[in-house]
């Protein structure tokens, strides 16, 4: 359930970030570059936080 919470978390801020380059008149091939980059980035993140550690033996 966190992970969906950190997930959906990132899609806001991404969504933020692109609706402000927008504003700004962005090349739109540079929004859908840097939106791919941020989302690449909020999935490994919210993967590492989540994750289940392996029990020690």
């Amino acid at each position: 359930m966190s992970f969906g919470i950190y997930l959906a978390g990132i899609v806001l801020v991404v969504g933020g970030l692109i609706y402000g380059a927008v504003l700004l008149q962005a090349p739109l091939h540079w929004i859908v570059v840097g939106a791919l980059v941020l989302l690449g980035f909020g999935i490994l993140t919210a993967v590492k936080a989540t994750r289940q550690r392996d029990a020690a033996r």
